[in-house]
């Protein structure tokens, strides 16, 4: 528990300077090196990591896209964009399918694309999402209702939880620690909505309760999904990169998981929007 609170503190040290300064490069950078971090840890846990011919190009479109989103002009025109380079990718990764005599299978294939695709667009919609209209407000709501499910989901099944949630994926987790989770992400978005009330925006109360509500249980999701992988691998964490909380994908799996949801709301939203 002291090297995980030691750990926490540096890491909220960096963290604050990076949202300072998110207006600038270092935003996306720090998602570009998470992104590639990230790629290399998933490819490393499917065992293909030792693939130059799948690792490097991973890496590179891992890397190159978030930085790039600072540059987008457009957030939906972007994403077409990087749908369209992952098309590329997959056939890439078809053909080598193809001509690499079974030392590369179809099913490593679709492993390294649907994992590479789904960290890439995470990091991409998180990078994204600050340069969108009031993004200075939008892009902090992935980590806050990721990480605040997370921490009272904890504390909550600690003190009450009885009923096993998914037993067969992480032991611990409970249903009364989920529903305590979702209660305080809405209580988190609300409270958020109050203080940003207090400045030039007018927070739309009842679409933050319905987002915390949706985004309290995608970032649950995507914590069991990533668990759901470690455990077909048989391995305890995705990385040591972190001491005490593991690796990128086990310190950012829950807001990995609710970035491209805050991404396809705001997309969708028409004119409705979290704050006036």
């Amino acid at each position: 528990m002291k090297t995980r609170i030691i750990t926490a503190s540096v890491l909220l040290c960096l963290f604050v300077p990076i949202l300072i300064f998110s207006d600038t490069v270092v935003y996306p950078a720090a998602c570009a090196v998470l992104c590639a971090v990230g790629i290399f840890e998933l490819l490393r846990c499917l065992s293909l990591s030792g693939e130059p011919f799948v690792l490097v190009p991973a890496l590179l479109l891992g890397a190159a896209l978030p930085f790039c989103a600072f540059f987008g002009s457009e957030a939906g025109k972007y994403l077409l964009l990087t749908a369209a380079l992952f098309f590329l990718f997959f056939l890439y990764l078809m053909g080598l399918s193809v001509f690499r005599g079974g030392r590369f299978t179809f099913a490593e294939a679709s492993r390294a694309f649907a994992g590479c695709f789904y960290l890439t667009m995470a990091f991409v919609s998180l990078a994204l999402l600050r340069y969108i209209p009031n993004g200075v407000y939008w892009f902090l709501l992935p980590y806050l209702g990721a990480w605040i499910t997370d921490t009272f989901a904890y504390f909550t099944g600690r003190l009450f939880g009885r009923h096993k949630l998914a037993p067969d994926v992480s032991p611990k987790k409970t249903v009364e620690g989920s529903i305590g989770g979702i209660v305080f992400c809405i209580a988190a978005f609300l409270s958020y909505g109050l203080i940003l009330g207090k400045e030039d925006l007018t927070p739309n109360y009842p679409v933050l309760a319905l987002c915390a509500l949706c985004v309290s249980v995608v970032s649950q999701i995507g914590d069991l999904a990533l668990s759901v992988i470690k455990r077909e691998n048989a391995i305890k964490d995705y990385g040591r990169i972190f001491p005490g909380h593991g690796g990128v994908l086990d310190r950012f799996d829950s807001v990995i998981a609710t970035a491209p949801l805050f991404l396809f709301l705001y997309l969708i939203s028409s004119g409705t929007h979290l704050f006036y």
